[in-house]
């Protein structure tokens, strides 16, 4: 079974805050651009079996049946949906944030 990834406000501005780091902080736009594509890349592969990665140790997240799974330097957090083939992809955060 397929799922389908729609992705919260949360995670679109993570993803923007990421490139815009990168691109203009560190003023390298290209690994800003191979970090976002490696980000998407790794969340359409999880259509196939969101379920495969470890779940949040922390309450209330992990009984709410939060995911996460790394790329990089960084964390996508997500919640599968039981009730449809869908889950949304909340916030990705990097592994050294504070």
């Amino acid at each position: 079974m397929s799922w389908t990834v729609k992705y919260t406000n949360q995670a679109r501005e993570d993803i923007k805050a990421i490139y815009e780091y990168i691109a203009f902080e560190l003023l390298v736009p290209d690994t800003a651009t191979g970090q976002i594509q490696r980000i998407f890349k790794m969340v359409r592969e999880l259509d196939e079996m969101p379920m495969r990665f470890n779940l949040y140790e922390d309450e209330p997240w992990k009984s709410k049946g939060l995911r996460f799974v790394p790329v990089d330097n960084y964390l996508i957090f997500y919640l599968p949906i039981d009730e449809s083939p869908s889950f949304l992809s909340d916030s990705i955060i990097s592994h050294f944030r504070q």
